[in-house]
């Protein structure tokens, strides 16, 4: 007799859950053994990224079976707000999307449409074919699919924050999540994420999300920056990311242990040191 499966508890039950703020990482990394080695570090939540890392379906699916069973949420987000896309991402077994470059209301219900089913949205039904329904063994699948789903979008530029309100309103929109560097980015200010005007509209949108009844999260990898917008009313934040760790703590052994060689210029000579 084949085994009878239950999906796992999605982010926003998570979200709604937790009696402090939830904070995770990225895993860009591509590797399903990184992805593992950060799930067991005891952080609340995990970003699996393909839209500015190495990740396809391929990866991300061995990324999912590695980390299933450790206690942290995994949220994927992928390269585009699409509804292909994201039929294949939950086909896969993907439970939590962060969708990324969402602009108003209408982007915000196309996204929250490509994870339900008919009559509700657009998702494409071929469910026994899936890991998402365990090839037919999570019952009634079909019928709960929505409840399996959760839909974070991703607020990141001028225009977003300007609709921050209608996009929040949207039906389905489980939590929206700040990214300070394209919102600088967007408006003027590229790399300078902590600039006033950033941190302002960052904060903006978090008290629309409280009065809205819907968490926000935030990315914020200076702890400072991260300890002020969790003051600020942030439910989730990531404070850092696999590939980030690996560059800046191999740096610092190359640092410790291997003399510094000073740049010689045209004419010069190391004397001139």
């Amino acid at each position: 007799m084949p085994l009878r499966v239950e999906p796992d508890a999605t982010f926003r039950d998570a979200l709604a859950a937790a009696d402090r703020p939830l904070a995770g990482m990225w895993v860009c990394s591509g590797s399903p053994l990184v992805a593992e080695i950060c799930a067991g570090a005891g952080l609340d939540w995990l970003l699996i990224d393909a839209e500015h890392s190495p990740n396809g379906l391929e990866s991300i699916l061995a990324q999912l079976q590695a980390v299933h069973g450790y206690p942290g949420h995994v949220v994927v987000r992928p390269p585009v707000n699409d509804t292909v896309v994201f039929k294949q991402y939950l086909d896969l077994g993907v439970q939590n999307l962060l969708v990324p470059m969402v602009n108003s209301a209408a982007e915000a219900e196309a996204a929250v449409a490509a994870t339900r089913y008919p009559p509700h949205g657009v998702r494409g039904v071929g469910s026994s074919l899936a890991r998402a329904a365990r090839w037919n063994r999570v019952p009634d699948y079909l019928a709960r699919a929505s409840q399996t789903v959760s839909v974070t979008v991703q607020i990141e530029s001028e225009a977003a924050v300007a609709a921050v309100e209608n996009i929040l309103a949207v039906d389905g929109v489980d939590a929206i999540f700040l990214g300070p560097a394209d919102l600088a980015a967007s408006m003027g200010l590229l790399g300078q994420q902590e600039h006033p005007e950033v941190r302002a509209a960052v904060e903006h949108c978090i008290a629309a999300a409280k009065k809205a009844g819907k968490p926000a999260g935030v990315n914020a990898f200076a702890p400072a920056t991260a300890r002020a917008y969790l003051d600020a009313g942030a439910a989730f934040v990531l404070v850092g990311a696999d590939v980030a760790i690996l560059a800046r703590g191999s740096e610092a052994l190359a640092a410790e242990y291997i003399p510094r060689v000073p740049v010689v210029g045209p004419g010069e000579t190391p004397a001139s040191y």
